[in-house]
């Protein structure tokens, strides 16, 4: 299946393209939509409401990967800048393993390769509920030695007039111009309105919870990552509110140091074993 399918409950419907990325194209409750509306002409995976984060969130810098006293080269996907960005499953279709009205679970395979030279596969879940979508991604490491892997989530949600954002973290990346992480300072989130919000940030220490508020809709993010980003500013449509389980480029910052791998939430993963992520979006109508 290879065509975008939907999914319903109630009058919550959420339309899947496995094609591009395993992404999600849109979510709406009723006519009211919770995720940016795409282009009626959809191109490429940055015009879906939201897709998934494999294997590493954000950026890698100078898309060189440094593992283990060896630097591996990546070959950029979907982007023009510098960087290798948002890992390479939502570059690459995926397989619909089942699917039901209101349940669906993807798959890609991942063979080594010059985007990423570690073997994995991936399981993609969608399940939803009365006003409620519930997601998984589990990754395990193919390869036959420790890879370090990421998982994380980029929806994008519709902004409209009145949205509020709200959350709780401890700490801010402050960001350079070349978009990379220089330094970690104390920060208590976000409590503000998203109107002239500008922020392309990753937050450490937040609580599991999101709040985004408007004129129609309250929706509560919540996932069992510990780091979000938020990326949006004025003239955008759009707040990007990314559940993820790493800081940005933080294979590369902490490649010499397993302790500080840990710390900025790496998972290096022996051969075979599994990691899972979990995000739900909860959707009441004000």
């Amino acid at each position: 299946m290879s065509e975008p399918f939907i999914l319903k409950f109630g009058d919550l419907h959420c339309t899947l393209r496995p094609d591009l990325g395993g992404s999600i194209q849109s979510l709406s409750v009723g006519n009211v939509p919770v995720l940016r509306v795409p282009p009626l002409k959809v191109q490429t995976v940055r015009d879906m409401g939201c897709f998934p984060l494999v294997p590493f969130s954000n950026r890698i810098a100078k898309a060189e990967l440094k593992w283990q006293g060896t630097d591996h080269p990546l070959i950029k996907m979907g982007t023009s800048e510098d960087h290798a960005i948002h890992g390479v499953a939502w570059q690459r279709p995926w397989q619909v393993l089942d699917a039901d009205d209101d349940f669906a679970m993807l798959s890609y395979e991942h063979t080594a390769d010059g985007a990423w030279p570690f073997a994995f596969d991936v399981s993609q879940t969608f399940k939803l509920s009365d006003g409620r979508l519930d997601m998984t991604l589990s990754i395990t490491n193919q390869a036959k030695s420790a890879a370090p892997l990421g998982l994380g989530w980029h929806p994008y949600f519709a902004k409209r007039v009145g949205a509020h954002l709200t959350f709780q973290a401890t700490e801010r990346w402050e960001m350079g111009e070349d978009k990379l992480p220089t330094s970690l300072k104390p920060a208590a989130g976000i409590d503000a309105s998203c109107e002239h919000l500008d922020s392309d940030h990753c937050f450490e220490g937040w609580t599991g919870v999101a709040h985004l508020r408007d004129d129609q809709l309250h929706t509560c993010i919540t996932s069992n990552l510990s780091r979000l980003i938020i990326f949006t500013h004025a003239s955008k449509d759009f707040i990007a509110i990314e559940p993820v389980s790493h800081a940005n480029n933080a294979i590369n910052l902490g490649s010499k140091n397993a302790n500080e791998l840990e710390k900025l939430g790496v998972q290096v993963l022996q051969s075979g074993k599994t990691f899972t992520a979990q995000m739900s979006i909860q959707i009441t109508k004000i």
